[in-house]
């Protein structure tokens, strides 16, 4: 048969060859005969084939500037140099060609692979353009000829197929079926990595076999890695959104492939192109040397897509579009795309870029000196203006501008989104949002930066969610001029000043953050500040966890405020704020400081170990501090001092290490309805002119005692329960004047009321009772007769001594009272002591003193030495008995009987006989007891030894 003969039957050959082996795209399978294999040709989605140019034509795209657009070849024509084992393979359907037909000789050893290409493709080639060369459809004819035996041996088939019809006398050609089924894959696999992807679409549509071997991996990651340079497949999922994946984290059986095709209509810049890739051929791809080109090329695209690579651009953009540009470049994309300008903002996105895409790219705004900068004032690296809504992601910001921000967001319907970007030592301001604009600023690093990290002012309302603002030589973020937003999630440390700064009506909400280890504190607000400050972590600062001053009024609630190297909450200056709900512990100073007329409302935090003092109220502080629980501090819990006057209230103030509410120097305030417990020293010390009103409390479990009032303290205690304290429910001395009124002082472990040293106050309508010692003891030591307290309608009983004791030449007025049930007597006067006393009702009383003297009985038996009971008492001048020891009247008549004695005076003591602290051996008790010298007072409370916290 002619080459002519051929070339006119090649249609019907073609027809009857797919209709006889049922190739059809339908997938219509095969017949089968003694086939033990299928091959089929796998249907491939016409959107996948139009993304590579396959449906329809290659896409016409004309070049401009310096693009280059390459001319598709036939889906074989390899064009670089072929693999040795090809050229035997097609010398063997060359031979089996030539035994069919006209004789051609041809030397695949010798011919270049355009020649090879050009064969395949039944093209003639200029190589050989005086040999004759064999047609696709001569080489399918003459491969009709062909049969097993021609091959060496070892490649001879394995099996028989046959797929022909014997009718007509048409089968699988050998020379195909080699090629189908006997050629090994690393061969084939060899063959197509020359292929660009059209090709390998076109080879992917022959068989299921060619399909399954052009859709390697390893074929598709060097064709993206050649044309895009990235080192992961990039996908673009959605508009404005491109991300790396890793390839065993993908969804897709071929991620390079995918990626390949969803990024496959960009067009890409690249410097000096011509130099390295302008002589490539074979794909349609549009390059570009300026970015300026490749924006006037896209101008009528819908969403064109700029891929920029590796290289330094110095230009200006200005982008009013919908267009995507993103970096392309192997290693770490931004570093190595770079776009500079010195004389006007870098890049500009103007209104009608509300869908734009900028990514992966270094932006730089480099004056030339800093007296360039005087005139740049109002250029930044990147600038976004009003009604514009871009996405800029994984970009590298800087600016040297010492007058300008490094981004600038501002403007009414000014609303990007900022994401993975780096805004770094900038000489300025990092990030500046004003005029309203908004925008979603997310996982940003800000550092390094001359002045703030970011600038919200302006009523401008951004969202800033898990940014990095870290070692600004400035605040972190400052809120000022009306600023908004919503923070959240943000991590802001070591920053010059404060973390996070607020003034002048700006009102930030600030959640989830992390703020540490700032230079000077963490929150600061003034100058009429609010905001909303929710579950931050707030700890490891200088100064002040947060400071609240000039007529500031933010919310701090729910955070947790710790390790500060000064206070966790400091209010001064005016300073207002509602603090709720927070833990604040280990802090070196006050937990919460108020001072200076500050007034904030402080509840339900907890507040405790903290190194100092839980609340410090000083210098004319006020505030209203309610329903928290404040324990385990090393200084007093509650501090109030200078003027101060607190609201105290429904609080629990435990397990200090000091003092639980201590009031000095003028300190004022309500203390009302708190639970105030187990502390080592008293619940509640006021002095020096402090007149607090204590209210309603529960004071309970002290080391020291319940309330301690001396050094001329005040105060009024009213309707309180003071009780089970190891030492005196309330103790008076040192020229303090309480006023105690309808209290509960009960289950004390020594008396009720301890009054002595000058200690004055007036007593009314308390119950006390069920105390271990007197209910009500009057004594002093140093000054007699200046003790002058009142006692008023008490009810005074169930005590297990006696009712009231009045000692050491102490007075009293003893007006109405009720004593009763108590167990040494109802009221026990020593010598020289003569009260005031009108309408008291003395009744039911035990007597037990009277009673042992009366049986001959020790003292000591009855009061052991936990209990003083009030007689005479005697020394022993023969046993040379000090003044420290007393002897009970038995004890003198029985034990010193014949010895030299002398009565000192009826007061309390126990019998240091029966103790058996004397030499001779007490005749009333057994064994002799060991104990300590008579003491004839309560031992003395310990007086706070808290310290003033200096600021």
């Amino acid at each position: 048969m002619s080459h002519q003969a051929i070339r006119s039957n090649l249609p019907q050959l073609r027809k009857r060859r797919i209709a006889k082996k049922k190739l059809l795209r339908r997938g219509t399978p095969l017949k089968e005969g003694n086939n033990e294999e299928k091959c089929e040709v796998p249907i491939m989605q016409s959107a996948e084939l139009d993304m590579f140019g396959l449906v329809g034509g290659a896409a016409d795209a004309s070049s401009a500037g310096t693009s280059a657009m390459h001319h598709h070849h036939p889906p074989y024509h390899l064009r670089r140099k072929s693999h040795n084992f090809l050229f035997t393979n097609l010398k063997m359907a060359a031979a089996a060609a030539a035994s069919s037909a006209a004789t051609v000789t041809a030397s695949p050893t010798t011919a270049s692979p355009a020649c090879v290409s050009a064969a395949t493709a039944g093209l003639p080639s200029a190589a050989t353009s005086s040999t004759p060369v064999l047609s696709p459809t001569a080489a399918i004819t003459a491969a009709t000829a062909y049969c097993p035996s021609m091959l060496p041996t070892r490649k001879r088939p394995r099996r028989t197929y046959f797929t022909g019809d014997s009718s007509t006398g048409l089968g699988c050609s050998p020379a195909a079926h080699y090629l189908l089924y006997e050629l090994p894959d690393e061969v084939l696999l060899t063959i197509f990595s020359y292929l660009y992807e059209r090709d390998l679409c076109h080879v992917a549509q022959v068989c299921k076999r060619f399909y399954t071997i052009a859709n390697d991996n390893e074929l598709w990651k060097n064709l993206y890695q050649g044309l895009y340079e990235y080192d992961l497949p990039l996908f673009n999922p959605s508009p404005c959104k491109f991300d790396f994946v890793q390839p065993e984290e993908c969804d897709y059986d071929n991620p390079w492939k995918e990626s390949f095709k969803q990024l496959y209509h960009g067009v890409h810049v690249r410097e000096n192109y011509h130099k390295h890739g302008g002589k490539e051929t074979g794909r349609s791809v549009a390059y570009f040397e300026t970015i300026q080109a490749a924006f006037d090329y896209c101008d009528d695209m819908e969403r064109p897509l700029v891929l920029i690579h590796s290289g330094v651009y110095r230009t200006r953009l200005i982008i009013e579009t919908n267009i995507s540009l993103i970096g392309a470049a192997p290693g770490n994309v931004a570093e190595n795309v770079i776009l500079e300008e010195e004389r006007e903002s870098t890049v500009l996105f103007n209104e009608g870029a509300q869908q734009a895409y900028l990514g992966y790219v270094t932006i730089k705004f480099s004056p030339h000196s800093c007296n360039d900068t005087v005139q740049h004032h109002k250029h930044y690296a990147l600038e976004i203006q009003e009604n514009c809504a871009p996405t800029i992601e994984h970009c590298i910001i800087r600016s040297v501008s010492h007058l300008g921000a490094a981004v600038s967001v501002s403007g009414p319907g000014a609303d990007p989104g900022i994401r993975h970007c780096e805004i770094s030592d900038c000489e300025n301001v990092g990030l500046i949002i004003t005029d309203r604009a908004q925008g979603h600023y997310e996982d940003n690093e800000i550092s390094r930066n001359a002045l703030a990290g970011i600038w919200v002012k302006n009523y401008a309302n951004p969202i800033m969610r898990r940014n990095h603002i870290h070692h600004g030589k400035d605040v972190g973020i400052f809120c000022f001029d009306g600023g908004q937003g919503y923070f959240e999630a943000n991590d802001i440390h070591n920053n010059r000043i404060a973390g996070f700064e607020v003034k002048a009506q700006a009102n930030p909400t600030v959640v989830r953050c992390e703020i540490h280890n700032g230079q000077t504190g963490g929150i600061y607000v003034h100058e009429h500040g609010m905001g909303q400050f929710i579950e931050n972590k707030i700890h490891s600062n200088k100064y002040a966890g947060v400071w609240i001053t000039s007529n500031s009024n933010p919310t701090i609630r729910r955070n947790e405020i710790y390790n500060g190297l000064q206070g966790g909450v400091y209010i001064f200056g005016d300073g207002r704020g509602l603090i709720e709900h927070n833990n604040i512990y280990g802090n070196a100073l006050a937990g919460i400081q108020i001072r200076t007329n500050s007034d904030p409302i402080v509840r339900h935090n907890k507040i405790h170990d903290g190194q100092h003092g839980g609340i410090y109220v000083h210098e004319k502080g006020q505030g209203l501090i309610e329903c928290n629980e404040v324990y385990a501090n090393t200084l007093a819990g509650v501090w109030i001092t200078t003027g101060s006057t607190p609201t105290l209230r429904r609080n629990r103030i435990h397990s200090g290490k000091q003092v639980g509410v201590y009031f000095y120097d003028n300190g004022h305030g309500l203390l009302e309805d708190n639970d105030i417990f187990n502390h080592l020293y008293s619940g509640v010390q006021i002095r020096t002119g402090s007149n607090p009103i204590i209210r309603r409390n529960k004071i309970w479990g002290g080391q020291n005692g319940g309330v301690l009032v001396y050094n001329g303290g005040l105060g009024l205690l009213e309707q309180n329960e003071i009780f089970d304290n190891a030492m005196a429910g309330v103790w008076i001395k040192t020229d303090s004047n309480p006023i105690l009124r309808r209290n509960k002082i009960y289950d004390g472990r020594e008396a009720g009321i301890c009054i002595f040293n000058g200690g004055k106050g007036l007593l009314e309508e308390n119950e006390i009772f069920r105390n271990a010692q007197a209910g009500v003891l009057i004594s002093t030591q140093s000054h007699p007769t200046q003790s002058h307290p009142s006692l008023r309608r008490n009810q005074i009983y169930d005590g297990l001594a006696a009712g009231i004791e009045i000692t050491n030449n102490a007075t009293a007025t003893l007006e109405h009272n009720q004593i009763f049930n108590n167990r040494f007597g109802g009221l026990c006067l020593a010598s020289g002591v003569n009260p005031i006393q009108r309408g008291n009702k003395i009744f039911s009383n035990h007597d037990a003193v009277e009673k042992a003297v009366s049986s001959g009985q020790c003292l000591y038996k009855i009061s052991s030495y936990t209990s003083f009971p009030m007689h005479d008492f005697f020394r022993c001048r023969t046993c040379n008995t000090t003044e420290r020891n007393a002897i009970c009247v038995n004890c003198i008549k029985t034990c010193h009987n014949g010895h030299v004695v002398e009565f000192i005076r009826h007061d309390r003591f126990f019998c240091d006989c029966g103790a058996g602290t004397l030499n001779n051996q007490c005749q009333l008790q057994g064994e002799p007891t060991q104990d300590t010298d008579t003491l004839y007072d309560s031992a003395a409370p310990i007086e706070s030894q808290s310290l003033m916290a200096e600021v």
